[in-house]
């Protein structure tokens, strides 16, 4: 099974994974009149950089997870490898030929971290590829993404649809335990616990989860409940607070 296999078999339980999926399937099917561009968006650790992972296997999508250090020439260049075409001139000979290649493919693009198409002023850009292929193009990016798309009309103005990533829940956890806890019953009442100290996001889960496994490797045991936990600190994202140095 190779990496991209293994991944799309492990999230796609996932809700936000359907979440994106349902949303990226609307803008597809949209009307020819509709706009065709849409947000994904919530707080750090929701899983929606997964999710982008997931659909792109899923439905052959063009996904890019954009760099702070980015400028226009650097994110076409991106696009380009992601299509396996190599950049020719300008950058506006490489927006030629990815507005081409996406009018005649005809498949979505993904852009995570789309927040920092914004900060770099690239925002434009996206519109222009947008509006000269027609093609189906996701925004991903933290909580503050639709605020900050509102604030620039010509790209507000063509969203379709602004989907929010959800906290995980209880099946989140259920599905995860089997992933990084593989080999561990974890009890009901741990994965309670878990769920509420990680607030919502499935990479705290999952660090957690596989605190279970270590537990029962370094014991010898194959079910995990609380009492197994003991008084271990549940990772929760939270810095450790400054230690006081020697008087």
């Amino acid at each position: 099974m190779t990496q991209a296999e293994q991944l799309y078999n492990n999230v796609a339980p996932l809700r936000n994974v359907a979440a994106l999926c349902q949303l990226i399937e609307r803008v597809q099917n949209r009307d020819f009149s509709l706009p065709g561009m849409a947000c994904f968006y919530g707080f750090s650790g929701y899983g929606k950089t997964s999710a982008a992972t997931f659909a792109s296997v899923k439905y052959g999508c063009i996904s890019v997870q954009v760099a702070d250090s980015w400028s226009r020439k650097k994110l076409c260049q991106a696009i380009l490898a992601e299509m396996g075409i190599k950049p020719r001139g300008l950058v506006y000979d490489m927006m030629d030929q990815i507005k081409e290649w996406l009018a005649i493919q005809d498949v979505p693009l993904l852009l995570d971290d789309a927040d920092l198409l914004i900060r770099k002023g690239m925002i434009e850009t996206t519109r222009e590829i947008y509006e000269g292929s027609g093609a189906s193009i996701i925004l991903i990016g933290e909580e503050e993404l639709p605020q900050n798309l509102a604030r620039v009309e010509r790209i507000h103005g063509r969203m379709l649809d602004w989907v929010a990533a959800q906290p995980a829940d209880a099946s989140d956890v259920d599905h995860l335990a089997d992933l990084y806890a593989a080999g561990v019953t974890v009890s009901q009442e741990l994965k309670t616990k878990i769920l509420e100290q990680a607030r919502g996001s499935l990479r705290r889960i999952a660090v957690n989860l596989a605190t279970c496994k270590e537990i029962g490797a370094t014991k010898g045991i194959e079910a995990i409940g609380l009492d197994d936990w003991g008084k271990r600190q549940f990772f929760t994202g939270n810095a450790p607070t400054a230690r006081r140095g020697a008087a």
